[in-house]
């Protein structure tokens, strides 16, 4: 059983790997942090980015949008790679949920 078990995991990640190809985000220069739909909790993360990171986003969304619009994608080398895809916001979103749910705590009280 334990020789399976890498087997399964490259298995997996290959799978991740060709999911993540085939939604095409990374096609346009986005990286998957980038997709995420921007309800109360994410904007604020967003506010709280650094401003080179809040940039850098800002500068990948605007590219993929102009590119979208002239129904283009990036050259193959200027794509967002897996392995290069980081998830830059998550730590932030973590942090303003954890803070929202012990506020909704605190006024319970």
């Amino acid at each position: 059983m334990a020789s399976k078990a890498p087997a399964t995991g490259r298995l997996l990640l290959g799978f991740k790997k060709w999911y993540y190809n085939a939604a095409g985000f990374n096609k346009l220069g986005l990286m998957r942090d980038d997709t995420i739909y921007e309800c109360p909790d994410v904007k604020e993360a967003i506010q709280r980015l650094p401003e080179p990171v809040y940039n850098d986003r800002m500068f990948r969304i605007k590219r993929a949008l102009d590119l979208s619009l002239k129904h283009q994608i990036l050259p193959k080398d200027q794509w967002t790679k897996f392995e290069e895809d980081v998830p830059y916001l998550e730590p932030y979103v973590k942090e303003v949920i954890r803070e929202r749910k012990e506020r909704e705590e605190w006024q319970k009280k």
